[in-house]
């Protein structure tokens, strides 16, 4: 069988939908290695800044690392901002929706509320609600996201920094999403592990 025989989902059988999960299933395995070539296709976008976004992901990266955080702080930190060619209004939930299934709760969390937690630096020069966080105060995640914030992402617009490469990060981006998607042992629902170590 190379293709399904159906034209119409509803008239799919067991053999066309037994076949579709075996590619699925093989597709999901490249997802860190396209995840990766996605990284580096942020250079073609949003410019201005002293460095790339891919820089500004490396150096985000690098920094959780350097600050003793766990894989899935680095890799969150690495792929914070991977929205933003594709979904440049809400990169950070994008962002987010990749991780989910395969991260703590409380990483997915912060990485989707980051962009409102970024708006305390920048929100008033720019017309919007720099408090616009305030929204979350309370949640329990609210402190990792300020600190994920003033850590990793609002400082990492350096050029002088000594930023690791791409390939530095590759196999931890590999782990990741290698592990079965929605574990409850790595999904860890309202569980908290601090950023530094």
């Amino acid at each position: 069988m190379d293709q399904v025989k159906f034209t119409q989902m509803k008239d799919g059988d067991k053999e066309d939908y037994d076949f579709l999960t075996e590619h699925e299933i093989a597709h999901t395995k490249g997802t860190a290695d396209r995840l990766l070539k996605a990284l580096v296709e942020l250079d073609e976008g949003l410019s201005g800044y002293q460095i790339t976004r891919l820089g500004h992901s490396l150096q985000s990266a690098t920094r959780a690392e350097r600050d003793g955080a766990d894989t899935d702080w680095i890799v969150a930190a690495l792929l914070h901002d991977i929205g933003d060619i594709f979904a440049p209004y809400n990169h950070d939930e994008y962002a987010a929706s990749i991780l989910k299934p395969f991260v703590r709760e409380q990483v997915t969390w912060v990485v989707e509320k980051h962009g409102d937690f970024q708006l305390v630096y920048y929100g008033a020069h720019v017309g919007a609600n720099p408090e616009k966080r305030q929204t979350y105060a309370g949640h329990p995640y609210f402190d990792d996201c300020a600190e994920f914030c003033e850590r990793w992402d609002q400082s990492s617009f350096d050029p002088n920094y000594t930023t690791l490469p791409i390939e530095h990060f590759a196999d931890r981006v590999r782990e990741v999403f290698a592990r079965e998607p929605y574990d409850p042992r790595v999904i860890r629902t309202g569980e908290r592990e601090p950023l530094t170590a």
